[in-house]
C-alpha cells in the first residue's frame, strides 16, 4: 500500500456523502422502526419517504463504504502526524474501525432484519444504534482538536483534495 500525502478529489467527495447519508438514515431509523411495527400487527400500508431515505441511504452507504476500502487499499491513506501522540494514534485507528464497521454492518443487518426477520441481525441493528452519534461525535471531535489545538493540518486534507 502507497503512502499518500493527501486525499484525492474523489476520496474527499465519498467521505462527505457517506457522512451525509449516515446521518440521513440515522434520523429517518424512527420511520423504519414504526413500519417494523406495522408489519408485525398488519397494519404496513407500504414505504414512505423517510423509510426510501433509510433503506436507500443506508444501502448507498454500504456500496459507498467497499469503495472507500478498496480506494484505501489501492492508494493508502496520507500518514498522521509525525510527532502523533501514540494515544491518538490508536484513537484515530479504532474510530476509523468503527466508523467502516458501521457502515458495513448496519445495512447488512438492517437488510437481514427486514427482509429475512432475522432476530439476531434486529439485536445487531439496534446495539449499534447508539454507537452512530457517538463514533461521530469522537470523529469530529478529533478532527477539530487536530485543526485548532493541535494545528496538525489533518482535518485541511479531508476539506481539500491532494492536487
Amino acid at each position: 500500500m502507497s503512502r499518500a500525502r493527501g486525499y484525492t478529489a474523489a476520496q474527499v467527495a465519498l467521505h462527505w456523502v457517506s457522512a451525509v447519508l449516515v446521518i440521513a438514515a440515522f434520523v429517518t431509523h424512527d420511520a423504519m422502526q414504526a413500519a417494523a411495527e406495522a408489519v408485525k400487527d398488519g397494519s404496513w400500508s407500504g414505504y414512505d419517504a423517510a423509510m426510501l431515505v433509510h433503506v436507500i441511504g443506508g444501502s448507498v452507504v454500504f456500496l459507498l463504504a467497499l469503495w472507500r476500502l478498496g480506494m484505501l487499499g489501492r492508494r493508502g491513506a496520507p500518514p498522521l502526524p509525525d510527532d502523533e501522540p501514540p494515544v491518538l494514534r490508536a484513537a484515530a485507528l479504532v474510530v476509523k474501525v468503527l466508523l467502516y464497521a458501521i457502515m458495513i454492518v448496519m445495512p447488512i443487518s438492517g437488510i437481514l432484519n427486514w427482509f429475512g426477520a432475522v432476530a439476531l441481525a434486529r439485536q445487531a441493528h439496534l446495539l449499534m444504534e447508539p454507537v452512530i452519534p457517538l463514533t461521530i461525535l469522537i470523529h469530529l471531535l478529533g478532527a477539530l482538536y487536530q485543526q485548532f489545538w493541535l494545528k496538525s493540518g489533518v482535518l485541511g486534507r479531508m476539506l481539500r483534495p491532494e492536487a
